[in-house]
């Protein structure tokens, strides 16, 4: 697997590998550290068919088959909102989102 991709978060010193779930973590990033995030996730899908995301307290190793789903949703009801999201999914029928 390529390098991990680290999402900044706060958390415990030791961590989980994850590998069942459901599992979700929200966080808040700075423009910067988003852009950071997405560059690693774009080098890490060039280099093959594998992901690893990690935060503090938390690893999730992720094998992952063609075609990426991508999701772009816009709302401007009460507020304006963009959300962009990819759904990578396994070989086994599990899949990961990354929003």
């Amino acid at each position: 697997m390529g390098e991990e991709i680290r999402v900044p978060d706060e958390g415990a010193d030791d961590r989980t590998i994850i590998t069942e779930g459901p599992f979700e973590r929200e966080v808040y990033l700075s423009r910067e550290e988003t852009a950071a995030f997405l560059r690693d996730l774009a080098d890490s899908i060039d280099e093959g068919t594998s992901v690893t995301v990690s935060g503090d307290g938390w690893v999730l190793p992720f094998e992952y088959a063609e075609p990426i789903e991508l999701e772009v949703e816009f709302t401007s009801r009460r507020e304006r909102e963009l959300e962009i999201e990819l759904e990578f999914e396994g070989g086994d029928g599990r899949s990961i989102g990354v929003e």
